[in-house]
């Protein structure tokens, strides 16, 4: 199968502490291109979120969104320090000692000292944390690569179609070049008869002019190799797997193939014909920059 380079996935899944979510979606890109937008508190993760997407995607511009909610209700602690709150007693006692102050300390006013209370974040579960991002990031991974498959096999189709139409005009010029060296014959008998009348023709000077003309015209080699491409680029599409590389290369090929008979040729019908040819050879070239 082939992939297009085109796609989008989301996943939500939760645990006791927390809910991830997440989304990604491509684009075409020559390379493999992430771009991540998470919590901070994530950062941690980049790598191995990193090395998760290469199990799933070769080539395009990823934009991947994680968004995270708590959902456990203690998130922080409270912590009491007896220590602390005991020397402000003891200090403060010693002042009303000192200064015939009258003890007015209660807990209302001792407990807002510096330090008596501390907030302090519950233990980091890294663990925990990843166990259930990597959950929801395979589980959007894997719906990502579910829609490219599915326009990948449209792809597919499409291009065997316009690689159908290719091979019916590369047939129709090999058929006709023959038939240009025989018309080229006849017109060039044709008008050596009008210029010597009843004359002897020359048929050795005449085969000559001939086979210089067979040989400016004759596109054997690029319909051999159009054609080769064209099974090449057939097979390919049938087999799958990352191919958007080798396609585009062997697209190239082609063009500058039907570049070639176009140079060569003189005669209209043939012309015309190659002109079809690059036409579906640049519909191929846009949709191949499409697969993975």
């Amino acid at each position: 199968m082939i992939k297009s380079m085109t796609g989008f996935g989301r996943c939500e899944v939760s645990d006791a502490d927390r809910r991830f979510t997440v989304e990604m979606k491509s684009v075409n890109h020559r390379y493999l291109d992430v771009n991540l937008k998470m919590p901070k508190r994530l950062n941690f993760f980049e790598a191995s979120i990193r090395s998760v997407l290469k199990d799933y995607i070769q080539r395009g511009k990823v934009d991947l969104f994680i968004t995270c909610e708590e959902v456990a209700q203690e998130n922080v602690s409270i912590r009491y320090n007896r220590d602390v709150a005991g020397k402000y007693l003891e200090y403060l006692r010693q002042m009303a000692k000192e200064f015939g102050l009258e003890e007015d300390i209660r807990v209302s006013v001792l407990s807002r000292f510096p330090e008596v209370f501390s907030m302090e974040e519950a233990q980091i579960d890294e663990e925990g944390i990843w166990k259930t991002l990597e959950q929801a990031l395979r589980g959007a991974a894997e719906g990502f690569v579910e829609s490219r498959v599915r326009e990948g096999a449209q792809l597919q189709e499409d291009l065997l179609a316009k690689l159908g139409e290719m091979r019916e005009h590369v047939d129709f010029i090999e058929a006709r070049s023959p038939q240009i060296i025989a018309e080229y014959r006849q017109r060039l008998t044709e008008r050596v008869k009008e210029l010597l009348g009843d004359a002897k023709t020359d048929e050795g000077r005449l085969l000559t002019e001939v086979a210089i003309y067979a040989d400016k015209v004759c596109v054997d080699e690029e319909i051999v190799r159009l054609k080769s491409h064209i099974s090449a680029m057939e097979q390919a599409l049938t087999a799958g797997g990352g191919i958007g590389r080798k396609l585009d290369f062997v697209a190239q090929e082609m063009n500058r193939e039907a570049n070639t008979i176009l140079s060569k040729t003189t005669d209209l019908v043939i012309s015309d014909r190659g002109i079809e040819l690059k036409t579906l050879i640049e519909k191929v070239r846009e949709q191949i920059q499409n697969i993975e």
